[in-house]
């Protein structure tokens, strides 16, 4: 593949570039630097500046079930066209995550995954459970959820065979201080979701195990924040403000206000926000019927909500995953929201990729061509992935 230099506006994972211009050699990432220093003068360059658009990192999604109507949670066909779906749209990294299941699904689960782990499709595996609270399951099956069990979780982390990066457990669940110390050292990243845990066990928990940790979609699938009683939120914000923790937020305007989106980049910075979809098979789908994991969901207006048995939060069914795309959710973060493009942009890049120790996230020499274009309005336009551009969207073309 020859080199391709293009010109214009770019952000580069955490600064910007008001003219710089980025090359690729091959699927890799040659130079990044402003125009007035490029010294490649037989390189061609094009010039996006005309057409106004940003040069972004390719989008790191480290929290999604789904999308393009397919699931990972059936086979690894199924897997593949989640993977096309998302990088089309931008997401060139993702985590493929997994909702509650018995322990016999999850090991078949794991071991039909972890190839396309370990090929690159798929930068590594979410076990989005089963050690929650019954009482915060939202879209999981509650008959799948069971107390930590130390001996199931070294099996699946065997299985995977360094597969697994991150599993969501609740810090109230049986051995929750030993299971975060196994998920470290199995190179995983422990987050704290799902959870009618109060402050106080939440701290002690994250206490028990030195590492990375993380938040699996805050605010949702939690006591909410109250000033007597501040329960999980309270201490994962606190750990993000101290950089011990990344939060995670699911900013599509249905799962979180717009305010509270703000808030959390106000209080915490984009360096400890990983923005993520938790999207399921209905992303980029019509309204419809859909599956997550072995429950049945409708999508009205958009709004994933399960349609089994008698999962509600208040008088209305539960949320089950999100159908926005992340190019979609950092649109909304900058424009509803009111977060400035460059922080939206490391929250959904730098900042996951970092969490994760992922080679991703950043326009850096060395690193892979991952690259979306966003036009005036912020909608992804055009995706590279590794050096190549791929086809996007009929929408966005």
């Amino acid at each position: 593949m020859a080199v391709t230099a293009i010109r214009g506006r770019i952000i580069t994972g955490v600064d910007l570039l008001a003219d710089g211009i980025i090359a690729f050699d091959g699927g890799t990432v040659m130079e990044v630097t402003p125009a007035g220093q490029w010294n490649y003068p037989g390189v061609d360059v094009v010039d996006t500046r005309p057409s106004g658009v940003t040069l972004v990192p390719g989008f790191v999604d480290v929290h999604c079930h789904g999308g393009g109507g397919a699931g990972f949670h059936h086979d690894p066909l199924d897997a593949s066209r989640v993977v096309r779906f998302h990088r089309s749209r931008g997401t060139t990294t993702q985590l493929a995550s997994l909702v509650s299941a018995p322990g016999e699904v999850l090991r078949r689960q794991v071991a039909a995954l972890a190839p396309l782990v370990h090929t690159g499709d798929l930068a590594g595996l979410h076990l989005e459970g089963p050690f929650l609270s019954v009482w915060k399951c939202g879209a999981h099956d509650p008959a799948a959820i069971i107390p930590g069990d130390l001996s199931l979780l070294s099996e699946l982390l065997d299985v995977g065979g360094g597969a697994i990066r991150s599993q969501t457990f609740a810090p109230e669940t049986a051995h929750a201080a030993s299971i975060a110390r196994l998920l470290h050292k199995g190179g995983a990243v422990p987050c704290i979701g799902h959870t009618s845990a109060d402050s106080a066990t939440t701290r002690r928990v994250m206490a028990a195990s030195s590492g990375q940790w993380g938040a699996t979609h805050l605010f949702n699938a939690m006591p909410a924040l109250h000033h007597r009683d501040p329960g999980p939120v309270a201490s994962c914000l606190s750990a993000a403000a101290r950089v011990e923790m990344v939060v995670e937020i699911i900013g599509d305007g249905v799962h979180l206000s717009d305010d509270t989106v703000r808030m959390v980049f106000d209080l915490v910075g984009p360096g400890q926000v990983a923005l993520v979809t938790d999207a399921m098979a209905a992303a980029g789908m019509p309204d419809g019927d859909y599956a997550l994991g072995g429950l049945d969901v409708r999508v009205d207006d958009g709004v994933a909500r399960l349609s089994t048995g008698d999962h509600y939060v208040g008088d209305v069914p539960a949320i089950a995953g999100g159908t926005a795309t992340l190019a979609e959710v950092v649109r909304r973060t900058v424009i509803s929201a009111g977060v400035d493009l460059v922080s939206a942009v490391q929250s959904a890049t730098h900042t996951p990729a970092t969490l994760f120790g992922l080679k991703a996230g950043h326009l850096r020499p060395g690193y892979p061509a991952d690259m979306v274009a966003l036009d005036e309005d912020l909608r992804a336009v055009a995706v590279w992935h590794r050096g190549e551009r791929i086809k996007t969207s009929p929408e966005q073309c």
